[in-house]
């Protein structure tokens, strides 16, 4: 039997944990996709023209208290084509911008996407979401829909890390799925598209067309509603890196149906 050396494998260890580090992403397959080639036709999409919020399509959301700070009108801005959600300071006050479709748009299955470039600070989080209204009144996601995260960034897991995750039943019998990690080089620096399919069997988690998670678990089959949001903490001391104001921009939203 050959024998190795213990410099040998040592180098055969660090070369293959180099390698899987440096891999462009994690995902399941490194086909792309779009919703179109999914089968998907596009139903509803907000481009966020002009110089304020479509509030025939979106309202500034939970306005007031909000962990460590608070909902504003003032942290939600419309301007040369993008939404961007804020997380700033005004006096003492730590306010974040937080916008939502309960009110004009709620539906059941479909590809939900967004165009959009990520916080930079550590501390505060950008996120894209679809919630149920119904979900503090049973136990049963089909019945009671779910939250669920299509992403959210928290840079301190590292650049180029989001994650995503699922939860249901809130209340003491809560239930969570994940977080579920994706990786893709270069996530953190400018625009990235991200995807999520949901049908009656299944979610999915895409980034820019590769899908880096399935989930067959905690499935929703009641009509719920979109938000993009920037999220605080719960603690003043998870702020200590993040840099005000930042910002969390979106070029656009569309949902498809097949």
């Amino acid at each position: 039997m050959k024998k190795f050396s213990i410099l040998s494998i040592a180098l055969f260890t660090f070369t293959l944990g180099f390698a899987q580090t440096n891999k462009p992403n994690n995902a399941m397959s490194q086909r792309q996709t779009t919703p179109r080639t999914l089968g998907y036709h596009l139903v509803w999409i907000d481009q966020f023209n002009g110089n304020s919020l479509d509030t025939t399509k979106w309202n500034v959301r939970g306005i007031g208290p909000r962990r460590v700070g608070y909902n504003s009108t003032e942290a939600v801005k419309v301007d040369e084509g993008f939404l961007k959600l804020y997380a700033l300071k005004k006096g003492d006050s730590i306010l974040a911008g937080a916008v939502g479709t309960a009110r004009h748009f709620n539906t059941r299955y479909g590809y939900f996407e967004c165009r959009a470039q990520l916080q930079k600070s550590i501390g505060v989080w950008g996120a894209f979401w679809i919630q149920s209204s119904k979900i503090a009144q049973g136990e049963d996601p089909s019945l009671f829909g779910s939250e669920m995260d299509i992403f959210e960034f928290f840079k301190e897991m590292g650049n180029d890390t989001i994650t995503h995750a699922i939860h249901w039943a809130y209340g003491p019998n809560m239930h969570s799925i994940g977080p579920m990690k994706s990786y893709l080089k270069g996530l953190s620096n400018g625009f990235h598209i991200y995807g999520f399919e949901w049908t009656p069997e299944k979610y999915s988690f895409f980034i820019d067309g590769y899908k880096f998670h399935e989930e067959t678990r905690g499935i929703s089959n009641i009509e719920e509603y979109m938000i993009l949001s920037m999220e605080l903490p719960g603690k003043p001391e998870n702020l200590v890196k993040t840099i005000f104001p930042d910002v969390f921009i979106v070029d656009w939203v569309k949902v498809y149906k097949k």
